[in-house]
């Protein structure tokens, strides 16, 4: 059996909103500041699809420089129109600001699949379609992780300084 090792945070799902983002919205923008005007700190994605006019995004790639062997490539851009099929994350803080952590999948115009972690400011939307959820009794943070050496998610509960741990 190999090895289990988590860090966690247990807490209670609060408010939920439905959201319509409109044409030449950027996603995670959006996102951020839809919590920022309800007085969510901390959230996850339950469903998120739609359209974008054109998206720019990351994904994992060998890197032998990195400490564990991999890294994010440089960002790709995709000219749209490119249909959205899903996205999910988490919407963290880093130093007090926000800082979502998403994931999504794509297709451009002749059915090609592609996807990765979406960067802000990349992702103008032509409509997407989006349920969130109010995280409460916890914290997500964005902190670097030293066995990694990227900022990683990092979830504790409320007045505590480090998270919950398995390791067996």
């Amino acid at each position: 059996m190999s090895a289990v090792r988590v860090n966690y945070a247990t807490g209670q799902l609060g408010k939920t909103i439905g959201a319509r983002l409109v044409y030449g919205t950027d996603l995670l923008e959006g996102i951020e500041q839809l919590c920022a005007e309800n007085k969510i700190e901390y959230a996850t994605i339950i469903s998120c699809f739609g359209s974008f006019q054109k998206s720019g995004f990351v994904y994992l790639v060998p890197n032998d420089a990195s400490i564990i062997g991999v890294g994010y490539n440089d960002l790709v851009v995709k000219e749209g129109p490119i249909e959205f099929l899903q996205g999910t994350g988490v919407i963290c803080k880093r130093e007090g600001e926000y800082e979502t952590h998403f994931h999504g999948t794509m297709c451009d115009q002749k059915g090609n699949i592609f996807g990765g972690h979406f960067i802000k400011g990349k992702n103008p939307v032509i409509t997407v379609d989006l349920v969130l959820a109010e995280v409460t009794g916890m914290e997500f943070q964005r902190k670097f992780d030293s066995e990694t050496g990227a900022n990683q998610f990092y979830p504790v509960e409320k007045d505590a300084t480090e998270p919950k741990r398995i390791e067996k």
